[in-house]
């Protein structure tokens, strides 16, 4: 009996001894620290193998982001960003006007810088009318003074001058009807400085009329070149102050928002000065051409003054009923 209990007791050491080894191999240094101050159960979690060449790990492949969250990306707090996105469009869609050319601006602009536009427009019709009607009426005049003036030329007696010239509506001729007039009005005269004298009264208002219905109508060309420009000035100060306004209505500063209205207003000038240029170059143009108009007007009331001091000279007192010179007899 005691030989078969020591026989057990035996082979429960030896597999005792063969254990223990493995289990120490087994453990982890980290356990072994506290291994040694408290006993702690044995491990029989078995060993992983490691993975060969063949074998691909796990952990060595790529890992696939993720998808994005649509609750992870960043809001704005205030908001102003969607606004903005949202009614940019709408503000631009319905103030500004599609049509930007002259005649859209025109119709899109307040109703003020229309008249002031309007008035500018028909201030340059005004302006070319002046122009036509004069530029006919200074050709027409200066081609039949210079014709009655070659016919002055050629006549001998003042009686001469105002027969050649019977059926001429121009102011020459009326100069030299004139001057027959005055002196047959001056038969009984004896002192021929006074008849010249009033002859040369004469010739001066003449002149002075023609100048007169000539520069007629040219007043206009100088008013419209002095103030076309501060009309046209005016629509534009006025279209700007819309145009702010509606800046302060829309609480944007965009350019589509704000061009419209400037164009506008620039508009304006540019009609302003449409009308104001020409204008002023018409006038000048016209006052030119008067001046050379009344300078060969002289050049014939000059003429018919030497036909007037030879009819003098040769005994000329008057004329008869039926307009022929009448002389003094020699004594």
């Amino acid at each position: 009996m005691k030989k078969s209990h020591r026989s057990i007791a035996a082979v429960i050491m030896t597999l005792a001894l063969c254990q223990g080894p493995s289990v120490q191999a087994q453990t982890p240094p980290s356990t072994l620290g506290t291994a040694q101050g408290a006993p702690q159960p044995a491990n029989t979690t078995p060993a992983t193998p490691a993975p060969t060449a063949s074998e691909p790990s796990a952990t060595s492949a790529p890992a696939t982001p993720p998808p994005a969250d649509s609750a992870a990306t960043p809001v704005d707090p205030s908001g102003t960003s969607d606004t903005l996105t949202q009614e940019a469009p709408v503000v631009g869609e319905a103030s500004l006007p599609r049509d930007l050319s002259p005649i859209g601006m025109f119709l899109a602009a307040d109703w003020i810088v229309k008249t002031v536009m309007i008035g500018l427009a028909f201030a340059s019709v005004v302006t070319w009318s002046v122009w036509l009607a004069k530029l006919i009426e200074l050709f027409s005049a200066r081609r039949q003074t210079q014709r009655d003036l070659v016919i002055l030329a050629k006549v001998k007696t003042l009686a001469d001058a105002a027969e050649a010239l019977r059926n001429s509506k121009s102011d020459v001729a009326k100069l030299a009807r004139a001057a027959l007039l005055e002196v047959g009005l001056s038969g009984g005269a004896m002192a021929p400085e006074g008849v010249k004298e009033r002859v040369a009264s004469r010739f001066q208002r003449i002149e002075a009329a023609a100048g007169r219905r000539m520069t007629r109508g040219t007043s206009i060309l100088a008013t419209i070149g002095a103030t076309g420009p501060f009309v046209g000035l005016f629509g534009t100060v006025w279209g700007i102050m819309n145009s702010f306004i509606g800046i302060s209505k829309a609480q944007t500063t965009n350019l589509a928002v704000v061009a419209p209205g400037i164009a506008e207003a620039l508009l304006a000038t540019a009609l302003g000065l449409v009308a104001a240029i020409p204008a002023v170059v018409i006038y000048n143009m016209f006052a030119r051409w008067i001046a050379g108009y009344r300078a060969t007007l002289g050049d014939g009331s000059a003429e018919l003054l030497r036909h007037v001091s030879r009819d003098l000279d040769r005994g000329h007192i008057g004329v008869d009923a039926g307009g022929r010179p009448v002389y003094r007899a020699a004594e």
